[in-house]
C-alpha cells in the first residue's frame, strides 16, 4: 500500500494515509487505458456533419447537352459529383462514433491512472476543506498552501456544495463528483486532490483522533449494555437464592 501524508487546508501535517493497493497500487495498464480514452473522447464526437449526395442536391433534372454530335463526353446531369455545385461523392453523413467498453476495462483503465498518480506523488488527501461559506479566496489560498498551483483535480461528494462554489471560478481547477471519476479526467490532470470522506477504496488513516475503520469495528468486540449488565445481575441473585434454599 503506498502511504502519503494527511494534509489540512493550511499546508500541515495531520497524519499519513495507507491508500488501498487495489485503486492505487496496481500495475499501469497503458493499452487499456488508451482504449479507455480514445472511446471517451469518440463518445463526445457530436456526429452531426452531413454532406448531400447528387440525388439530394436542387437542380440537375434536365440533361445538359444531347447525347451524340457535341465531341464532349455524354452528360446527364450536371448534379453530378465532378461538376461544380453538384453532389458529394462518399461524404459524412450523421453517425454515432461511440465504442462499446466493458465495465471492467473501465475500472481497470481507472485504478490504472490513479496508480499513475500515486506513483508519481501526485495524490494529495486532505482532512477537510472547513469552508463555513461559498469563498474563492479562501479556495485559492488553501490550494497555495498545499503547494498546488496549476492542474488540479478536486474530488468532491455529491452534498459539498460549498466546496464546489469556491473552487469553480479559479481556472486551474477542475471539479469532479467522486461517482463520476474517469481515468480521462485523471490523466488530464497534474496532480488529484481527495478528502479523508471522498477517497475511494479502503484507506487505513494514522492519526491521533483517527477512528476506528470499518473492518476494525467489525473486529472488535461487542460492548455489553445496561440490558445485558441487568440480566447477568439477576441471573446471579436466581443461583444465589437457590443455594441457600439448599
Amino acid at each position: 500500500m503506498t502511504s502519503v501524508a494527511l494534509k489540512t487546508a493550511t499546508g500541515t501535517d495531520a497524519g499519513s494515509v495507507e491508500l488501498d493497493g487495489d485503486m492505487f497500487g496496481i500495475q499501469p495498464n497503458v493499452p487499456v487505458m488508451h482504449q479507455v480514452v480514445t472511446a471517451q473522447l469518440a463518445h463526445r464526437r457530436a456526429g452531426t456533419q452531413s454532406t448531400k449526395t447528387r440525388a439530394e442536391v436542387s437542380g440537375g433534372g434536365k440533361k445538359p447537352f444531347k447525347q451524340k454530335g457535341t465531341g464532349n463526353a455524354r452528360q446527364g446531369s450536371t448534379r453530378a459529383p465532378h461538376f461544380s455545385g453538384g453532389g458529394v461523392a462518399l461524404g459524412p453523413k450523421p453517425r454515432k462514433y461511440s465504442q462499446k467498453t466493458p465495465k471492467k476495462m473501465i475500472k481497470l483503465a481507472l485504478r490504472s491512472a490513479l496508480s499513475d498518480r500515486a506513483n508519481e506523488g501526485k495524490v494529495v488527501v486532505i482532512d477537510g476543506w472547513g469552508f463555513d461559506a461559498p469563498s474563492t479566496k479562501s479556495a485559492a489560498a488553501a490550494l497555495h498552501a498545499l503547494g498546488l498551483t496549476k492542474s488540479v483535480l478536486i474530488v468532491h461528494g455529491r452534498e459539498d456544495i460549498t466546496t464546489v462554489k469556491s473552487f469553480r471560478n479559479l481556472p486551474s481547477v477542475q471539479l469532479i463528483e467522486v461517482s463520476e471519476l474517469n481515468a480521462y479526467d485523471v490523466l488530464c490532470n497534474e496532480t488529484i486532490v481527495f478528502t479523508k470522506d471522498n477517497l475511494p477504496g479502503e484507506a487505513v488513516f494514522a492519526e491521533s483522533s483517527a477512528k476506528p475503520t470499518k473492518a476494525a469495528a467489525k473486529k472488535a468486540p461487542k460492548t455489553a449494555t445496561a440490558a445485558d449488565d441487568a440480566a447477568v445481575t439477576q441471573a446471579g441473585a436466581e443461583e444465589t437464592g437457590e443455594t441457600e434454599q439448599s
